[in-house]
């Protein structure tokens, strides 16, 4: 069932202004000190929203001295770079997602981690089995050729106004002068301690003195801004030619373990061809229509513009505005239930595998699986896949394959500018903390992205798309999302890290926003459900321990409890032309949302 969203937008942004008059954007960074955290900001002249208070003050003074949204965006990016160094940096990836306002076009950037140029589908093989988890992860092998750098330069060239070396003169401030830690930052620390403790260089810079950081001391990382400084010297040439690449090869190849430690760190197959070799991708969005309006993603190598598409078309059918709470969640549990079993057997790397994107994301296929949907009966997981080049109604096609890990930490941050140009982009060094390595004296993680393949077939009997091979893409669920009106203007743009549970918390806010009617800052809040083709459920505290849940396992729905999921950022195009940036309340400890000049 289709209806407008126009009016009841333009009606729900009047009411998020009511509830977010007082805030207000904080002094540039130049000035000194920690901003304050606010989650929600109106007003006009662009808007930055981030998990750190820090990170988004970088993105607003970039925009205050005239830079424009994809400025801001890189800008903002390293400075998490610095507050954010277990979730994101420049040994790392990750995935851009740009709207033109000239042009009314959406365009992106694939910046995966790619695999070696000597790797093969037994990665992460030895004696004919798989590895476990955690040794491949803390280890040279799950070290995948960074994309981050070679994104923020290709974004630059493309779209942006200043220099690389302009837009990270905040994060190298920000690392030389230092932030102050909270109580996210040290818990993570905590949570890494041990493998952290493996590797000389990690444990020098993240447990200062040997001992955890304090909360509100001051964390400090002068390497970091040295490194901040040579690329501004230098460009991203010092990685992918240069002697910081070299220092990032010798890392990978020759993990530097504490002998001690008795940690079996093994050896990357990373080296200068790999580096040399390594391009970001400009490519198409993914799109899709819903109530009437466009909505704009990230295409393969990352699976989550197919997979929040075709389960956003699943429930076009449906009038999620009118349903009870607890119809809204069960299809909107099965729709993604159906969207991962597809997931699992048709997305990889389109350079490798021959991916039915416009398929996936055509309204026949979803209306082929969207009628395995009963209001008082629930799919069994793994449920299988079906054929989207030749859909059959209610049918599945081939065997069930359950979804593979990933881990789950990331960050995502959002931007507008005056100019009506909008940015959503998720970065990522795969686990919190990625693989546990820091390149010595450079300050920063390397990515243990390579763990997101799968390490054997999920299904010896059916073909996965998402093995190693030589120069290959893993399959990632990032889903940075920008949705247009139907004169092509910004409407929402969004995303959010947490490993597969992106695309469901995507998903969720989406609809929460556009079809039950909540201020995006509430959609963003709203406890979270993540069903990944899965035996049970995922629900955040707010759902388990509610009567809801009880209504659910009524019609057969079985859960597990997940204490957080995801952690949210979003920008959204007011009526009359303010920008309203939103983040989270509570999760990681709050989001920062901040806009150039408050309304009044």
């Amino acid at each position: 069932m289709r209806r407008p969203v126009a009016r009841k937008l333009s009606v729900l942004a009047v009411s998020v202004a009511v509830v977010s008059v007082g805030a207000s954007a904080p002094p540039s960074t130049a000035s000194g000190g920690t901003p304050a955290k606010v989650p929600v900001a109106v007003g006009y002249g662009g808007a930055v929203a981030s998990v750190d208070a820090d990170a988004s003050a970088a993105g607003i003074d970039v925009l205050r001295k005239g830079g424009n949204a994809v400025d801001a965006a890189v800008a903002t990016a390293a400075a998490l770079g610095v507050t954010e160094p277990y979730s994101s940096g420049i040994g790392g990836g990750g995935y851009f997602v740009y709207y033109d306002a000239k042009s009314r076009t959406v365009r992106t950037i694939d910046g995966r981690e790619t695999a070696p140029l000597s790797a093969d589908s037994g990665l992460f093989t030895e004696n004919g089995k798989p590895l476990a988890f955690a040794d491949a992860v803390t280890s040279g092998l799950s070290v995948g050729t960074p994309g981050t750098p070679a994104t923020w330069q290709k974004a630059l060239d493309a779209w942006g106004s200043k220099r690389l070396g302009t837009v990270l003169k905040p994060a190298e401030r920000l690392a030389r002068d230092g932030f102050t830690v909270d109580d996210t930052f040290r818990s993570q620390t905590a949570a890494n301690e041990t493998r952290f403790r493996y590797f000389p260089d990690t444990a020098k810079l993240f447990l200062p003195g040997g001992q955890l950081p304090v909360v509100g001391s001051t964390f400090k990382n002068p390497d970091l801004a040295r490194t901040y400084a040579q690329l501004a010297r230098e460009g991203v040439g010092a990685i992918y030619r240069g002697d910081l690449g070299k220092d990032i090869v010798a890392t990978a190849v020759k993990p530097p373990v504490d002998p001690a430690s008795g940690w079996k760190a093994r050896p990357g197959k990373l080296s200068a061809k790999d580096l040399a070799a390594y391009r970001a991708k400009i490519q198409a969005p993914t799109r899709t229509t819903y109530r009437g309006l466009g909505v704009y993603s990230i295409a393969p190598s990352s699976s989550g513009g197919t997979t929040v598409g075709e389960a956003l078309n699943i429930l076009e059918r449906t009038d999620l505005s009118e349903a009870s709470r607890v119809q809204y969640l069960h299809h909107y549990i099965e729709a993604s239930r159906i969207a991962f079993a597809d997931r699992g057997r048709w997305v990889g790397d389109p350079a490798f595998e021959d991916v039915p994107t416009k398929e996936l994301l055509s309204q026949r296929y979803a209306d082929s699986r969207g009628c395995l949907i009963k209001d008082d009966a629930v799919l069994t997981s793994p449920l299988a896949p079906g054929d989207p080049r030749h859909p059959a109604a209610c049918g599945g096609a081939g065997t069930a394959a359950p979804t593979t890990y990933e881990g789950e930490n990331t960050t995502h941050l959002t931007v507008a500018d005056k100019w009506g140009n909008v940015v959503s982009y998720t970065l990522t060094i795969e686990q919190t903390g990625g693989s546990g390595i820091t390149v010595p004296g450079r300050g920063f993680l390397l990515n243990n992205e390579l763990t997101d393949f799968s390490f054997s077939p999920a299904n010896p009997a059916v073909h996965d798309p998402n093995l190693p091979g030589p120069g290959k893409r893993p399959r990632s669920s990032i889903s940075p999302t920008i949705v247009l009106d139907r004169h092509g203007r910004p409407v929402v743009a969004l995303g959010s890290p947490g490993g597969a549970t992106i695309i469901t918390t995507v998903l969720q806010t989406l609809t929460g926003f556009l079809d039950r009617g909540l201020p995006l800052v509430d959609a963003i809040a709203a406890p979270r459900a993540s069903q990944r083709n899965a035996a049970t459920t995922e629900l955040e505290p707010g759902l388990y321990d509610s009567a809801t849940r009880t209504a659910l396992e009524a019609i057969g729905h079985a859960f597990t409890l997940n204490p957080e999921i995801g952690a949210a950022t979003g920008v959204q195009r007011l009526p009359d032309g303010r920008w309203l940036a939103a983040a989270e309340t509570v999760r990681r400890g709050g989001g920062s949302a901040m806009v150039v000049r408050p309304a009044k």
